[in-house]
């Protein structure tokens, strides 16, 4: 009888956006992981199938790190969208308010009896507002390149740390000591 290497796989599947498939992988794979399926991207989020080998030297040690790996890169993850949120609330918050005050302009000149005083408290409302309206992005880049400013450096060691722990993973495949 011919002798067969028998291998028992673990399997996980993993849904993500489209853009992140490359850098998912490249983490799975510190840990042992095999990409072997690829699923159809739907929107802008894919699904992909990872199999490892259930035998594999050092397993509890490379569970213990991806894990820690999967919790960094939430937190820079989470890091990256709070660039945006601050400033997000207020541009949307502020638009509104300008787009009322423009209306309110409008609707003064418009409502009820024509007069002088009414036309030009409307028209100075009316431009009022439409600056405001102008006045939404630049302020919001200016949060946002704000807030960009003070989580950087967080971001930069929260990539530090996913690297160093992507390279003891790929250590203990090489079988070298941590």
């Amino acid at each position: 009888m011919q002798d067969k290497n028998f291998i028992v796989y673990e399997y996980k599947t993993e849904t993500m956006k489209a853009k992140d498939r490359a850098r998912a992988v490249d983490e799975a794979e510190a840990f042992g992981w095999e990409a072997t399926e690829t699923g159809k991207a739907i929107g802008d989020c894919c699904s992909v199938t990872f199999r490892r080998d259930r035998r594999i030297e050092h397993r509890a040690e490379l569970v213990r790190l991806e894990r820690r790996a999967k919790e960094a890169r939430e937190q820079v993850t989470a890091l990256e969208q709070s660039k945006t949120r601050a400033a997000g609330i207020f541009g949307l918050i502020f638009g509104i308010c300008a787009v009322l005050i423009a209306g309110g302009g409008m609707s003064l000149i418009m409502a009820s009896e024509p007069s002088l005083v009414r036309m030009i408290v409307g028209i100075v409302l009316g431009v009022i507002g439409i600056a405001m309206c102008c006045l939404t992005y630049p302020i919001y880049g200016k949060i946002v390149l704000k807030k960009t400013r003070e989580v950087a450096p967080a971001i930069d060691s929260g990539e530090e740390a996913i690297a160093n722990l992507l390279e003891q993973g790929n250590d203990l495949l090489m079988n070298k000591e941590i």
